[in-house]
């Protein structure tokens, strides 16, 4: 694999400021990489006139002596979902063909008053339904470590691209893993927080109670910088909450007497040996810093999935209702009414995995199955999050793998979805919960594929998760 290597965001920034480096240079930089790596697939769209005027004005600022920012001329690339000036924002679906934005995403606005510069939106699977980035309408992404194999999903494009060294950091967005599984996949940092910490405004839905967005980053450092930018209420997204008093840039925390459990179901006879192998030996490594390391039980996560796939596609079957090819996006000019322009304009704009998932949404949303489907599914989630809540007011952190599997050949799932969905079995529960959780790299299998771990930890303790992930960052 051919990687470039970027410096820390605080050290390109502070070389921006400085004037020992240009912001347009650093563009430019990028979008040649990009160019250069296109036989990943990682990017749909590149945002090239766009991303040099937001630079040349970066360096206006410098020759003026402003501060442009914690960010500043940092290059990042967005996953397709997040609305963003310059180009269309299609989430990885030809439904959306053609729609340009009228507004940005908050988290694009906020980082670009920080002197970030977004260079080009990711390729990922259509409307984030997927694990893989197989089901985009722009084509299959390739994993940077073996390009026979995916990269994970659906963030699978912006964990590609750091993985490849394009930019130093993307967004991604995390509703059942999808910011952790592929960052496992490819190597990286991944981060989905607290639900609502970061403003989801401006980002195309599909479940809007488990939607995160977050970061992929290099290193747990320069991920921590993002979300000290990004965190915090948003009055265009009423579900975002207050952010940590504290700098979500920190320091390792001490491992010495720290409580840390391991999730028994997450060790199971479903987890492949490569995965338990590289588990066993950072649990080994957290015991011999000083750590105190206990099984923990949470036997609701057996239902997580289950319960997952009713509660996702419910909400899904409502967010993907407005599309309709009259007000925005793709539409079949060759509908003789308005029923035959809704029949045709979905159902050649839609994919095979969004029209699944619609159809389970709306099955378990139907009168007559709400209560035995539904209703049941809430009542499990509501489960899970007191097993979370009650596990840690004994413990201060869960760790587990992050996926049963490191990055499976492209092709070998598509033919059996549960199979695809069961890839997600070990990510789902922290979204059902809310909690943040992280995949941290800890090495790699006999073939050179990328293994991570996951962390979690009770809400609104982002700030500790970064600290731990950046001393489990240290073992290696």
């Amino acid at each position: 694999m051919i990687r470039h290597s970027w410096q820390a965001l605080d050290k390109i920034a502070a070389s921006v400021r400085r004037g020992s480096v240009r912001a347009i240079d650093l563009t430019t930089e990028a979008l040649s990489l990009i160019e250069a790596s296109s036989e990943y697939n990682t990017v749909i769209l590149t945002l090239k006139d766009r991303a040099l005027e937001l630079a040349e004005e970066v360096d206006r600022k410098v020759r003026r002596g402003q501060d442009p920012g914690p960010l500043a001329g940092v290059p990042y690339i967005a996953k397709d979902n997040f609305l963003v000036y310059g180009g269309e924002a299609r989430a990885g679906s030809k439904i959306l063909n053609g729609f340009v934005p009228p507004y940005q995403a908050t988290a694009i606005n906020r980082l670009e008053a920080a002197g970030a510069i977004c260079v080009a939106k990711a390729n990922m699977d259509a409307f984030a339904h997927g694990a893989s980035t197989e089901n985009s309408d722009f084509g299959v992404v390739k994993n940077p470590y073996d390009k026979t194999r995916v990269p994970g999903g659906s963030s699978g494009g912006s964990a590609a691209a750091v993985a490849l060294g394009l930019v130093p950091f993307a967004l991604g967005t995390d509703t059942g893993g999808s910011i952790r599984q592929p960052s496992s996949f490819c190597g990286v940092f991944g981060l989905k927080p607290t639900y609502g910490l970061i403003s989801r405004s401006g980002v195309i839905a599909m479940g809007s109670s488990l939607d995160c967005i977050g970061p992929i980053a290099n290193s747990v450092a320069d991920a921590a910088l993002v979300v000290e930018v990004l965190a915090g209420k948003d009055p265009l997204d009423a579900t975002t909450v207050d952010r940590s008093k504290e700098r979500y840039v920190t320091k390792p925390l001490s491992l010495s007497g720290l409580k840390i459990g391991v999730v028994k179901e997450y060790v199971s006879d479903g987890v492949a040996a490569d995965i338990k192998q590289a588990f066993d030996q950072t649990v080994a490594d957290l015991e011999k810093a000083g750590a105190d390391v206990c099984e923990v039980s949470l036997p609701s996560t057996k239902l997580a999935l289950a319960c997952y796939y009713i509660i996702c596609p419910a909400e899904v079957s409502s967010n993907l209702s407005r599309y309709d090819g009259i007000r925005y996006g793709y539409h079949d000019a060759s509908s003789k009414n308005l029923d035959d322009s809704y029949l045709k304009t979905r159902g050649r704009g839609f994919g095979k995995e969004a029209k699944r998932r619609i159809m389970i949404g709306t099955f378990v949303l139907s009168s007559g199955y709400y209560d035995a489907y539904y209703k049941k599914a809430m009542t499990v989630r509501t489960m899970l999050i007191k097993e979370f809540e009650s596990a840690f007011k004994k413990i201060d952190f869960l760790i587990g793998p992050v996926a049963p599997t490191v990055a499976f050949k492209i092709g070998e799932k598509t033919k059996n979805p549960l199979d695809m969905y069961l890839a997600d079995v070990l990510t789902v529960p922290a979204n059902l919960a809310g909690i943040p959780a992280a995949s941290v790299p800890i090495g790699f299998n006999e073939q050179g594929l990328p293994i991570g771990l996951q962390l979690m930890s009770a809400m609104h303790s982002d700030r500790n998760l970064l600290g731990l992930a950046m001393s489990i960052e240290g073992l290696s």
